[in-house]
């Protein structure tokens, strides 16, 4: 008797899901499989089945094989996390990290993950976007039991699809998500269609409320999110990306915010999007973009060609979105004169010093010249200095840098434009040559 996939998903023992795939499943149609649901096949390895993906400032989960089986072991844990220099926060995450680390495998892998429980309430873990026998989604109450404080499950299901998907707390996930609870999973195809990348980035997107002087996340909040994040790092704590001249560059994208999807904006390049979590975008059906748009509960690739050296910005366009512990509350202070305020407050707050005037460009500069305090463990509202002065952006903002070649693992320092390339201050003889008043 030929079992359909199914039937073979009603059949919730990892072992009863494997035996039934090999007795001839029908295969899943869909665009995100190059391999039978039946096909065998040895288990991936990097390097030499797929180019191994980089999460800036994150990890990937080492495995082992056991009888063919790709074995993982996940570790639900309290974590202190630094999301920049200056703020920390008591997180949820897993094997000592937030967010936690990228699993990655290989389309036909059967994988089996161990997931541990070293938190003081119980959870779950459900792979979002994969398709994956009912008892395996980690829905608690509804697909499982509940993993107990102090308790070990595991999971074990074969990979029949490949692309860019996530874990996460499926249980009192507004607050466990909220705390940290998440990470990405990339599963290489099996039989690739076109070029390998010569860089694949990983990076998930999230959101947090964290106030100032505050040591843990606020999972209750609904909309006045002040810490946004690329792999659970705000600017100026993120990684820089990097490419070598006329690489091939794949960034995976993931979006586990609580509210809000993300435009991700990348300077200096025209890319291509060219897969969902739900399987590759056809060629025929793909167009040049500058952004793209990431939903909640949602992951995007783009590839590109890295033809264009520089430093080249990458961040979410919200504006809000690229500011630090930034709240709503406070006036608008735009055209005051902060002389006038200075002066009344100043007798009853010793050294007061009022901002915001002409924007917040300024805050973190003043700060860094120590001209103004901020509350124990926050940081400024934007910024680091550049090589050209203050970058006044923070929050999910981070750099793609282009380099002639690059060394792996390095940064490459700040980039020099070549003469003649670079935007300056316009000389009296341009400006009357081009008939400008200045």
């Amino acid at each position: 008797m030929t079992l359909s996939r199914r039937d073979a998903f009603r059949l919730t023992g990892a072992g009863l899901l494997v035996a039934s795939l090999g007795t001839g499943a029908r295969a899943m149609s869909s665009p995100a499989q190059t391999i039978s649901a039946t096909e065998s096949v040895p288990p991936g390895e990097p390097g030499k089945d797929y180019r191994p993906v980089v999460t800036p400032n994150g990890t990937t989960l080492p495995f082992r094989i056991v009888d063919g089986v790709k074995v993982f072991h996940l570790i639900a844990e309290e974590v202190d996390h630094e999301f920049a220099p200056g703020l920390n926060a008591r997180c949820w995450g897993y094997n000592g990290r937030v967010h936690g680390p990228t699993i990655e495998a290989v389309e036909g892998d059967i994988v089996r993950i161990y997931a541990t429980n070293r938190l003081p309430a119980p959870t779950t873990v459900h792979w979002h976007g994969m398709i994956v026998p009912s008892g395996m989604d980690g829905v608690g109450g509804l697909s499982q039991h509940v993993i107990e404080p102090g308790e070990t499950f595991v999971y074990q299901f074969r990979l029949i699809q490949h692309g860019t998907f996530m874990y996460h707390s499926h249980h009192d996930e507004m607050t466990q998500m909220a705390l940290g609870m998440m990470g990405m999973i990339v599963v290489h195809p099996r039989k690739p269609e076109g070029p390998l990348p010569d860089r694949d980035y990983a990076m998930m997107l999230s959101e947090w409320k964290i106030e100032p002087g505050a040591k843990r996340p606020d999972p209750n909040e609904m909309s006045d999110f002040n810490v946004l994040t690329f792999n659970a790092r705000c600017f100026p704590g993120t990684d820089p990306i990097v490419a070598a001249l006329d690489e091939r560059v794949r960034i995976r994208f993931g979006n586990l915010s609580a509210m809000d999807h993300h435009p991700i904006h990348l300077h200096g390049f025209a890319f291509d999007v060219t897969e969902t979590d739900g399987g590759p975008i056809p060629a025929t059906a793909r167009f040049p973009e500058t952004s793209v748009l990431v939903p909640v509960g949602a992951t995007r690739t783009i590839e590109f060609v890295a033809d264009n050296p520089g430093d080249w910005a990458m961040h979410c366009h919200m504006t809000h979105h690229v500011m630090n512990q930034m709240g709503h509350g406070i006036p608008n202070m735009i055209g005051a004169d902060p002389q006038l305020i200075n002066a009344a407050v100043r007798p009853v707050v010793d050294g007061f010093m009022a901002m915001g005037h002409d924007g917040m460009g300024d805050h973190g500069m003043h700060i860094g010249m120590g001209h103004m305090d901020i509350p124990e463990n926050s940081i400024p509202m934007v910024g680091a200095n550049g090589p050209k002065g203050y970058i006044t952006m923070g929050g999910m903002f981070t750099i793609l840098k282009v380099r002639k070649s690059i060394q792996d693992g390095e940064d490459p320092g700040w980039y020099k434009a070549p003469e003649g390339t670079e935007a300056r201050i316009a000389t009296e003889a341009e400006l009357a040559r081009d008939g400008i008043e200045a």
